[in-house]
């Protein structure tokens, strides 16, 4: 987004406003997120109509699960900026980490009006979509966002998993095998597919993909992490859950 004017200020806050960016930017990078706050915060009182600066803090502010106070920030952005598409991806995100799927749907529409090329907006209205159940449409726009950019591999695990929701397990296993041979390291598609092989009956090659996933990212072990944040489609979750007890 484009940085607001610095006229009319002395070279010395000019300076000090550009250590202080130099500062934020180094936090938010290093994942040090309340320093990172802070940060960003003193750069509002000096420029308060800067967009980005409000955008910038809540996406700190979201990683430390502080969604309520992010929002307002992103609702000061979006007031300040409300034709850049960057506060509403943003403010979206945050409304489905509140859980309010409409109005998360209805920003990422928004930014799509502004940039209808925007693949990370069709992913996440169809996260969105699939907070609401609505997996056939979750699946329309997970499938827009692949076509938009095919390098996109969460917007293709995502189509995937849409399909084993809805019962097309033969093309769901066909994509999760497709991404875990573009990428090996992906431990969300072979987890997946894991719990969609076993569920086939082909528990020896979905035992060789779990010590792969388990020496990638332990937290698919966890059933609750899997349905609460990275947000599996229940019949995925059954399939794991079934692997994992069995």
């Amino acid at each position: 987004m484009a940085q607001s004017s610095q006229l009319d200020l002395s070279s010395q806050t000019v300076q000090e406003i550009a250590n202080l960016r130099q500062q934020a930017f180094m936090a938010s990078q290093k994942g040090q997120f309340a320093e990172a706050e802070t940060y960003w915060s003193q750069l509002i009182d000096y420029l308060p109509n800067e967009a980005a600066l409000w955008s910038n803090r809540g996406n700190v502010r979201v990683s430390q699960k502080k969604l309520t106070d992010a929002l307002d920030d992103y609702n000061q952005a979006v007031a300040l900026a409300p034709e850049q598409p960057d506060p509403y991806l943003n403010r979206g995100a945050a409304l489905e980490g509140l859980g309010r799927w409409e109005d998360a749907i209805a920003d990422y529409t928004t930014l799509l009006t502004l940039n209808p090329n925007d693949a990370a907006a069709y992913n996440n209205r169809g996260n969105a979509q699939a907070g609401l159940g609505n997996w056939e449409t979750a699946l329309g726009d997970y499938q827009k966002a692949v076509d938009l950019d095919p390098k996109f591999a969460f917007a293709r695990v995502n189509a995937a998993l849409a399909e084993y929701q809805l019962g097309n397990a033969d093309e769901a296993i066909r994509q999760f095998r497709s991404l875990t041979r573009r990428y090996p390291s992906f431990a969300d598609a072979r987890a997946a597919l894991t719990a969609a092989l076993w569920g086939q009956g082909q528990s020896g090659e979905a035992e060789s993909n779990w010590v792969a996933v388990m020496g990638l990212d332990r937290r698919y072990k966890d059933l609750d992490w899997v349905t609460s944040v990275r947000r599996w489609p229940p019949a995925m979750v059954a399939a794991l859950e079934r692997f994992l007890h069995l």
